[in-house]
């Protein structure tokens, strides 16, 4: 389930979290789903065990997971809310967007576009 792009410039860690986030997006991970230990994903990834934990402790942070005492980590069943923030991590990009000239119409359908990618709806 996890694959690591070492070329990206986004950190690994992130990468992980972004990929947990992703799969209970879509429905793969469901609460209460068990998640790898961290030395286990480490050794799937041939990441360095501190990088996993890091992704692991920013996604309780978060709330999309939780590490319960006998059973590991597993995806929380706490209603998660993954847009904490969106909409201040938006605004640059839009911005972006509305300088380069794009229109109302055209920034919607590239969100719509990421909407379907991250949903499987390709």
């Amino acid at each position: 389930m996890f694959k690591i792009d070492i070329r990206s410039s986004t950190p690994i860690y992130e990468q992980l979290a972004e990929q947990v986030k992703r799969g209970v997006i879509q429905g793969l991970l469901k609460p209460g789903d068990a998640l790898p230990s961290v030395r286990r994903l480490a050794a799937d990834t041939g990441v360095n065990p501190n990088t996993v934990a890091k992704a692991y402790r920013e996604l309780e942070r978060q709330n999309v997971i939780v590490t319960i005492r006998g059973r590991g980590t597993v995806i929380n069943d706490i209603p998660v809310n993954l847009d904490t923030g969106a909409a201040g991590k938006l605004k640059p990009y839009l911005t972006e967007l509305i300088y380069a000239g794009k229109t109302k119409q055209e920034i919607l359908d590239i969100v719509s576009a990421i909407y379907d990618e991250l949903k499987g709806e390709n």
